[in-house]
This record gives structure tokens, C-alpha cells and sequence, in this order.
């Protein structure tokens, strides 16, 4: 009687076991499915149609910008709620976004990859929330957030409740500005309000022929100006990063555009409070012979400002942002005993390295980016002054022209110039002098700090002497090689502190290494305030 009671439970128990072996199995492979299902974002055929444009998929794009194996999705089954214009049939996984966190170089980044195959990769509210989430996570945790932008807009059948989402992001993008690292790589098209979150972002990214920028498309345009315009020539990369200014680094393809963004991500820190990583750096002879024949001896003939930073960096590595806008100034990264350093410098092979309109907005925002995340200033300075014309005076050189000024005023971090040739008129104030808080000011032998050329300094200050000799022109000269004894020189500027030391090219580097060194625990606080007016 026992065995019997026995036998008809483990009876029982066996048929229990495996009824719930069989839901489990069940659930399991459900789980399986949707994944699976999440994976193939908009499906196989668009999937193709992607590729057959030269673009990766969002996924795609994931796996070549993180390392191996370190993404964690989520919000993997995120669906929208719309049920207006026939958008409750069709459901996808994920709503046309993929995000999570992962690592670069074995950093915490938080990512989101817009997926063209899902509606075109259009913002709907889920897909904003998404978004959004890691973008408070990243500001919770000090890790930088990367964007690649591949949407047609704003998703027309939700209305309103998309362009709140819109809304919710750009405010983000405004409170992370400063506390951690924005970077968008455009990686399709970006227009309407979309372009605005990218804009408000530290760096941005396209590709070349496969990606572009616009508030109103060429039918709007031809609509309204009757300009007849390809999306390309209003808005692709080459015209952002060339004419417009807006895109810091035009990419030929997708591959090539996430390496570089891995290429800045090594030079920049995880947030405001944070340090940029450091290379190894071994002590040695750090004198530059070379850099003591870069000069010209004619004060008026060109040279390449590029050269003097590549003797002076370690390895020769500048990472140059910018490359192609303004290209009388030049911006970028570079290493300098290890340490991460923002390079500012004039560029005497460009417009004879003169500051314009867009020359002083390039390195106005450079500068403040790097003031914003700890990462010291160096700059080059030959600069015969601003630019002049009517061009430059309406468009606003002067308020466009202060944005430099003020942001090198402004900016605490380790500050230290170096004026290999020319610095004449206020040109010579904003470009880091020691009257607006450099630390250092070094000096060449070229160096000439004046007011204004020799020339035309001779020709104001001895108007009525030259007009009267017998023979003007050699009066002139005469003038020319008084005033550029006197002034054309850094002596002037050294005896009254305004210069810490003259020095030879040949020494650059090794001064700059041990001033940075130096100045390594400098603590700088601005006047109490909610925050300045810069003029915008």
C-alpha cells in the first residue's frame, strides 16, 4: 500500500516537473524569439537597402564603436503607443533606436544608434524616452554620451507628443553641456529640429556623401528662394565642415568616422570633475634643433604653423579639429609629455594667420570646450590682427571677435603662449596674452609685439617728417628700421613682464613641459555668479 502511495507520487511530481519544465522551456523560447526579433530592427529587406546606400546598420555601428563584447542594451523591447494613421499595425522592437552602455578603450560611454530601417529612424515619444534615459545616466555617472544620428525627423503621425520629445532631449543636451562630453556622428540625414541636438553638442561628426544637415531640404529652398540646390550641396559634409563651420570632422566613410571618434575620445576626459587619460612618457633630450629654421627671414613670407606644433608634441601627433573651416586658425589635440593638451594657434600659410569672424568662433568654442573638461591650453601666436572690410565690420567682427577674447579670459586652466613671429594690436591681447590670465608667456627672437607693423606705424607716427624730406622713400625706410628696432622686437615686452622669457625656438618643447608641469595644481575660481553674458 505504501509503494503504491509512493509510486503514484513521484507520479505526480514527475508530471509536475516536467509541466513546468515545458513553461519554462515556453517562456524561454519566447524570450529567444523577441530578441531575435529586436535584432532584425526594420527587417531583412530594409536591412539590405541600407547596406546598398554604403551604411551600416545601427548595431552594426555599435559593435565597431565599442569594444568587444562590452554593449548592454536597453529598452531592447521598447514598442511606441501610437494608434493614429495605421501605426497599430506595425510594431517594432526597440521603436527605431538602439541604446545602452558599453566601453571604449575600457571607458564607461553611454550610446544611442538611430535605426533607418524602423520608420525611417523617426523621433517618437518612446524612442525620445529612450534616448533621454541614457542621457540622465550619463550625467548620474560622468561618462560621455555618443549619438549616431540617422533619422528622417520628427514622426509625423504622433504630432505633438514627437516634438516634445524633441524638446526633452535638446534640454539634456543643455544641462549635460560641461558636466560630460557630447559627441554626434551624423550618419545619415539629420534635418528640421533634429539638427539642433547635435549643434548643442561638444563635436560633430559626418561622412562624406552619405550623410547631411539641414533646417529646411532643397524643395523647401527652391520653394521659397527658387534656389536650385542637392541635398548635398546645402548641407552634406564637405559644405559643413568647410563653409558653414558646423561639422568638426567630415568622415569618407563610416568606418573611417568611428575611428576618428575613438581617436578623440583618448584625448578627452569622462567629465567636467575627471582628467583626460595619460600616455607613458619617458624623459629625454627634448631640445628641437629644427624648430630654430621654421621662421623665414622675410618677416612677410608664410610658413606652416602645423610645423611648429608637430616639433613640439610628442610623436608628432596633432589631432586636428576643424581642419577645413577658418583655415587662418588651427585647432586640435595633441600629447605633451603624456599629458593631454588643446593646441590654439595662428596659421601664417592661411591669410597671412589673421583673426576673422570665423577664425575667432572656431577658437572660441575650442577654448571653452577645453577649459570646460580640464584639459591645459597651449598657444602659437603670429597674428598681424583682425581682418579688415565692410564684410568683416557687418557681420559683426567686433561682438564675433570678443567671443576669443572672452573665452580665453574666462577659461582656468593652464594657459601658456608662445609668439614665434607677429603679434601686433589687439590681435596681441586676445591671443592668450598675460593680461587676460596666461600663466606663461614665452617669446622667439622673431617675435615682434607692437601696436602695428613697422611700415605702417612709420608711415602714421612720421607722416609730416616723410611728406617734408627731399627724397620720401628713403625717409620712409629710414623710419621703417627706427621703429623696428624699437618695437618690432620682444625685448620691449619682456622688460615689462609682459613676456616670462625669450627663449630659442630649439628650447620650446622643454619649457613647455616643465610649465605645464608647474602649473599642474594650479586653482583658479572665477567671481561668484550664475554665469556670464558672452557675447553671443
Amino acid at each position: 500500500m505504501v509503494r503504491v502511495r509512493l509510486r503514484g507520487y513521484l507520479w505526480h511530481l514527475t508530471t509536475f516537473v516536467m509541466s513546468t519544465t515545458s513553461r519554462l522551456l515556453e517562456k524561454f523560447d519566447e524570450l529567444k524569439k523577441k530578441n531575435e526579433e529586436a535584432l532584425l530592427g526594420g527587417g531583412a529587406r530594409r536591412i539590405e537597402q541600407q547596406h546598398k546606400k554604403g551604411k551600416l546598420t545601427a548595431r552594426e555601428r555599435i559593435d565597431l564603436l565599442l569594444d568587444e563584447g562590452s554593449f548592454e542594451e536597453m529598452g531592447k523591447f521598447v514598442a511606441h503607443r501610437s494608434h493614429d494613421f495605421g501605426l497599430d499595425q506595425e510594431h517594432y522592437l526597440g521603436d527605431g533606436v538602439v541604446t545602452g552602455y558599453g566601453t571604449i578603450q575600457g571607458r564607461l560611454v553611454y550610446v544611442f544608434s538611430q535605426d533607418f530601417t524602423v520608420f525611417g529612424g523617426s523621433l517618437s515619444e518612446t524612442h525620445a524616452e529612450k534616448i533621454v534615459k541614457i542621457m540622465d545616466l550619463a550625467m548620474k555617472n560622468g561618462a560621455p554620451v555618443i549619438g549616431l544620428n540617422d533619422s528622417g525627423g520628427a514622426r509625423i503621425q504622433e504630432g505633438v507628443v514627437s516634438l516634445g520629445g524633441y524638446a526633452d532631449i535638446f534640454y539634456r543636451n543643455v544641462m549635460a553641456s560641461g558636466v560630460v562630453p557630447q559627441i554626434s556622428a551624423i550618419m545619415g540625414p539629420c534635418a528640421g529640429g533634429a539638427v539642433y541636438s547635435p549643434a548643442m553638442t561638444d563635436f560633430i561628426f559626418m561622412v562624406e556623401n552619405t550623410s547631411f544637415m539641414f533646417v529646411t531640404g532643397p524643395n523647401v529652398v527652391k520653394t521659397v528662394t527658387h534656389e536650385d540646390v542637392t541635398s548635398e550641396e546645402l548641407g552634406g559634409a564637405s559644405t559643413h565642415s568647410s563653409k558653414s563651420g558646423v561639422t568638426h570632422f567630415a568622415c569618407a566613410n563610416e568606418a573611417e568616422c568611428i575611428r576618428q571618434i575613438k581617436t578623440l575620445f583618448s584625448y578627452i576626459p569622462q567629465n567636467c570633475e575627471d582628467e583626460a587619460p595619460r600616455s607613458a612618457y619617458e624623459p629625454g633630450n627634448e631640445i628641437r634643433p629644427v624648430l630654430d629654421t621654421i621662421i623665414p627671414e622675410n618677416p612677410n613670407q608664410p610658413y606652416d604653423m602645423r610645423e611648429v606644433i608637430a616639433s613640439v608634441v610628442d610623436g608628432g601627433e596633432f589631432f586636428e579639429v576643424h581642419k577645413n573651416f577658418a583655415e587662418n586658425m588651427v585647432v586640435g589635440f595633441a600629447r605633451l609629455a603624456g599629458r593631454s593638451i588643446g593646441i590654439v594657434g595662428n596659421q601664417p600659410a592661411a591669410l597671412a594667420g589673421v583673426l576673422d569672424i570665423d577664425a575667432s568662433v572656431k577658437g572660441a568654442r575650442f577654448v571653452r570646450f577645453c577649459d570646460c573638461f580640464n584639459i591645459p591650453l597651449l598657444v602659437f601666436e603670429d597674428v598681424p590682427g583682425f581682418l579688415p572690410g565692410t564684410d568683416q565690420e557687418w557681420n559683426a567682427i567686433i561682438t564675433n571677435g570678443a567671443k576669443l577674447l572672452y573665452a580665453f579670459s574666462e577659461a582656468t586652466v593652464p594657459r601658456i603662449t608662445v609668439i614665434t613671429r607677429k603679434a601686433y594690436g589687439g590681435a596681441y591681447d586676445v591671443m592668450n596674452s598675460k593680461h587676460i590670465g596666461a600663466d606663461l608667456n614665452y617669446a622667439w627672437p622673431t617675435a615682434e609685439i607692437a601696436v602695428m607693423g613697422a611700415q605702417g606705424a612709420a608711415e602714421i607716427i612720421f607722416r609730416k617728417e616723410i611728406s617734408e624730406a627731399s627724397d620720401p622713400a628713403a625717409k620712409l625706410k629710414e623710419k621703417v628700421e627706427e621703429y623696428t628696432q624699437k618695437f618690432a622686437n620682444p625685448y620691449g615686452a619682456a622688460q615689462r613682464g609682459y613676456i616670462d622669457e625669450v627663449i630659442f625656438p630649439r628650447q620650446t618643447r622643454e619649457k613647455l613641459i616643465r610649465g605645464f608641469q608647474m602649473l599642474e595644481n594650479k586653482a583658479a575660481k572665477l567671481p561668484r555668479k550664475k554665469h556670464g553674458n558672452i557675447p553671443l
